[in-house]
């Protein structure tokens, strides 16, 4: 029998208020691998990402493994990227799992069923979605995690350059992509408390962003801090008010320090302290 589960957003919210709001992302590619002294295959793999949940998984509120890279092994990265999930969560951890999927229909179902039915082996605690083939594209997984008390992080404002050809094009209505994208799920998210559960991803380093309103009562998964070059110190300037639901992620700032579980688990509460710092009283 399966346990009903609380909404994502309370979940979150509850995480972030006792561990502070960092995510640790798990990025396990060949570089990184080559710097832990370990070899690009699955058994390299496997080290790699059991040392991250064992170094900090009892300790940050999120961690987000990016699928693509157990993907490319196959059957067995994919067992691995399963073994990662349950670990993580086991240990306290919420997990978002950074697949970015997006299509229409019976596919964007079966993408869900695939991360947010409960009983799926890679059940994960919200997933990152593309709405690129228009929002409503979305809906069975909304509806599905919902209905498994999960979450999404929808991207919005992302942080690559690319991204604002279509992010920031304008609309007929004088809107652009990215502060339609925000409507929508300000308006999935209405009445919920403390938080809701469907999420954007907007950039820590995009800059003065209060022309866009960020206030959508859900968490904002915010890349950039660390190598792409923002701070925790710059997260007030660019979030405004809303910086109280900002989830900021932090992969190779972290995951640099390995394959030592001490001096990744610093990494991670320096990390974790400038954070808290930087949006004390706000």
């Amino acid at each position: 029998m399966t346990l009903e589960l609380e909404p994502f957003g309370a979940r979150l919210r509850r995480a972030m208020n006792d561990r502070g709001p960092l995510c640790v992302g798990i990025d396990p590619h060949a570089s990184l691998l080559a710097a832990w002294g370990l070899n690009d295959d699955v058994a390299g793999l496997e080290r790699f990402s059991r040392t991250v949940v064992e170094a900090v998984a009892g300790r940050v509120a999120v961690l987000k493994p990016q699928s693509a890279f157990f993907e490319r092994f196959g059957s067995r990265g994919l067992a691995v990227l399963e073994k990662t999930v349950e670990e993580a969560r086991a240990a306290g951890a919420l997990v978002v799992m950074d697949a970015k999927r997006g299509d229409i229909g019976s596919t964007m179902a079966a993408y869900a069923e695939s991360f947010l039915r409960k009983d799926s082996p890679l059940f994960s605690d919200a997933l990152t979605v593309s709405p690129y083939l228009g929002y409503g594209s979305l809906k069975p997984a909304v509806d599905l995690a919902r209905e498994s008390g999960a979450g999404l992080f929808v991207l919005a404002l992302t942080s690559n350059p690319e991204g604002g050809e279509v992010q920031h094009a304008v609309r007929p209505d004088g809107r652009n992509v990215g502060a339609t994208m925000l409507d929508h799920l300000a308006a999935e998210n209405a009445g919920q408390e403390p938080l809701g559960s469907f999420g954007a991803v907007v950039g820590a380093t995009l800059g003065d962003l209060s022309s866009y309103d960020l206030d959508i009562n859900g968490p904002l998964l915010a890349p950039g801090i660390g190598a792409q070059g923002a701070t925790p110190a710059d997260l007030p300037g660019v979030f405004g008010t809303a910086v109280r639901n900002v989830v900021p992620n932090v992969s190779r700032g972290v995951l640099r320090h390995g394959p030592d579980v001490v001096a990744l688990r610093d990494a991670a509460e320096r990390f974790a302290e400038e954070i808290r710092t930087a949006v004390a009283g706000h």
